[in-house]
């Protein structure tokens, strides 16, 4: 009868690890209540098979006890396994009410997280497909530009391809620059104005102090370098190259031969030719540089759209200079006339002030001297009308 308690003891722990167990296995798909009631069903299950199996093993382990002992000794043991499981029972459901609590506030919790969550899924989604539409709206107006900007490549492309458009562009980037310079029409330089005696008409002539002028050319050849930029052949390239070279030096010595330098119309010894792109420029210095030193030498000076406000400041300057010289010059002059026309008007006041200084001399003499000598003799005739007590002759109203 000592086994009795020991094997309670392991029934009882038995069916509490297979309860704890089976909790742990389905705590995440099952609501609290449900997995009480499976527990409790399940604690039952496994208590009456671990007792069917005590049995069978009390079975084997004492046959030679009569049957009716043995099922007198189960009875008693099945009471007290009974009571015995009946306050396991209450104390694992007081446990499981419990810990159905916790889990419920877990659950509360885990709900109030996902909630936020959620909502925070939900704003970033918000979020997402508000940027996705700006993107979107972004890159539609990029494609936008780019088409435009296509268009715009192709449509100055078929415009630089003909000889007289080009030019046209060569005068609108000169006359851009020359309002950036402050250069007015008219007044600082005239626009295709023929030369007399000669014939030539330059592009621009820029008007310079004492009548001198400097004459600028904005004619430029450019088909063999759009040649060169279109194509994608290293041979070809490099013969467009080269003929846009000899198209440059062509150029520059056509330049000196048009009589844009001519002494007799007060030029400088110098002339100026457009390059209408700051690009082109940097080709020609890059790929040949003898080609700008040999213009220098021979009084052409190309210009980039940068250098060319550079020449026009350095010119506005000297303008500038030359202004403010013949005024100083004017001023001083006018200075010198001031200052002779002072030394009159000084001498005239000095003049005067010896006058003034006379007048006040005789005005003192009169009101002192002559006054004394002029009252006397009233005084004794008013003195002989008083003692003779002869009356005041009467005075008219207008002079009283």
């Amino acid at each position: 009868m000592t086994y009795w308690p020991l094997v309670a003891a392991l029934l009882v722990g038995f069916a509490l690890g297979l309860s704890v167990a089976l909790l742990l296995r389905i705590i995440q798909a099952k609501t609290a209540k449900e997995l009480a009631a499976e527990l409790f069903d399940e604690s039952e299950k496994q208590t009456k098979a671990g007792m069917d199996t005590v049995l069978a093993d009390l079975k084997a382990s004492f046959g030679s006890l009569s049957f009716d002992a043995l099922q007198k000794s189960t009875e008693e043991f099945l009471k007290l396994a009974k009571s015995r499981l009946d306050v396991e029972r209450e104390s694992t459901v007081q446990d499981l009410d419990a810990k159905k609590g916790l889990i419920d506030q877990q659950l509360t919790r885990m709900g109030t997280e996902l909630e936020k969550v959620s909502t925070l899924v939900r704003n970033l989604e918000k979020d997402r497909m508000q940027k996705f539409g700006e993107l979107t709206s972004q890159l539609k107006s990029a494609s936008e530009q780019t088409t435009a900007l296509i268009e715009t490549t192709n449509t100055l492309r078929e415009a630089l391809s003909s000889t007289q458009s080009r030019g046209q562009w060569g005068e609108r980037m000169a006359e851009d620059v020359l309002r950036l310079a402050g250069f007015i029409e008219g007044v600082n330089y005239l626009k295709q104005k023929m030369v007399d005696g000669v014939g030539t008409r330059p592009d621009f002539t820029f008007l310079l102090p004492r009548d001198l002028k400097l004459n600028m050319d904005v004619k430029f050849p450019l088909d063999n370098y759009i040649r060169f930029l279109e194509t994608d052949s290293d041979l070809e390239k490099s013969k467009y190259r080269n003929d846009f070279l000899r198209d440059v030096k062509a150029r520059i010595k056509e330049i000196t031969t048009r009589d844009y330098i001519n002494p007799q119309q007060n030029t400088l010894d110098y002339v100026l030719l457009f390059i209408p792109n700051e690009q082109v420029y940097a080709f020609i210095h890059e790929q040949d540089r003898a080609i700008l030193d040999s213009s220098i030498r021979n009084k052409v000076i190309p210009c980039s759209p940068l250098t060319l406000f550079a020449v026009l400041a350095v010119v506005r300057q000297a303008i500038d200079n030359f202004a403010l010289e013949q005024t100083s010059t004017e001023i001083l002059s006018l200075i010198g006339a001031f200052k002779k026309q002072w030394g009159n008007f000084v001498k005239k006041m000095e003049v005067l002030g010896k006058r003034i200084s006379e007048s006040q001399k005789e005005y003192e003499a009169l009101m002192t001297t002559r006054r004394r000598q002029l009252e006397k003799p009233l005084n004794k005739i008013e003195e002989l009308r008083e003692n003779r007590r002869i009356p005041a002759a009467p005075q008219d109203e207008e002079e009283g």
